[in-house]
């Protein structure tokens, strides 16, 4: 390990630092992935709950719901035991907006430090070669113009590794980030449309 950090020079502290980050990186990748792979599922099931209401068959409509998998699923299943209970008016939609705030906001959980990761990595890089170009200028400096261009070009391309990892590490972030964010949108609309097919469902039974 020392004498991988000794070649690369004074990047060498970065590209350790970038490595823990990518590591972090994909273990969040891992966690957001497995959290969100449901979260749009579960659409023909609510669909078939929200029918059974509209027919009065309340009973049954709950029993469809009773093991939610999705945002929409746990928010639809908890309107219609408030609807049952008899909150109504502005109180419900209160309490469906705390309920669904609440679903958008454990979604979106670990989403910023991704974001942070995908900003950060690059500048890390940039760091590292602009250390790595001080240095192999100041050798050349204290070669007093001695030094052959083989010495030069070996700082250089220390340097401009750091670079490189920085923008591996930014952009499987970056991708992961803007693809999760994607997916957790589309659950908020499906968590706002269901509720308003059984405000619908609800007024015509």
């Amino acid at each position: 390990m020392a004498a991988v950090l000794e070649t690369l020079g004074t990047g060498g502290p970065v590209i350790v630092l970038l490595a823990a980050i990518s590591l972090l990186s994909l273990t969040v990748i891992g966690v957001k992935l497995a959290q969100l792979w449901s979260v749009t599922a579960g659409a023909a099931r609510r669909q078939q709950a929200v029918a059974l209401w509209q027919n009065g068959d309340t009973q049954t409509a709950l029993a469809t719901l009773a093991q939610p998998v999705s945002p929409a699923d746990r928010v639809l299943q908890g309107a219609m035991e408030e609807l049952e209970r008899g909150l109504g008016g502005a109180l419900l939609t209160a309490e469906l907006e705390r309920r669904g705030n609440e679903e958008v906001l454990q979604m979106n959980s670990l989403l910023r430090l991704l974001e942070l990761i995908a900003m950060v990595s690059p500048l890390l890089g940039l760091l590292g070669t602009v250390l790595g170009m001080i240095q192999s200028f100041q050798e050349l400096e204290l070669a007093q113009g001695a030094a052959n261009a083989s010495v030069l070009a070996g700082g250089i391309w220390q340097a401009l590794l750091t670079t490189a990892a920085g923008l591996l590490v930014a952009i499987p972030a970056a991708i992961a980030a803007g693809l999760f964010s994607a997916r957790i949108e589309t659950a908020a609309q499906m968590i706002e449309s269901t509720v308003g097919q059984l405000m619908l469902a609800d007024h015509d039974r």
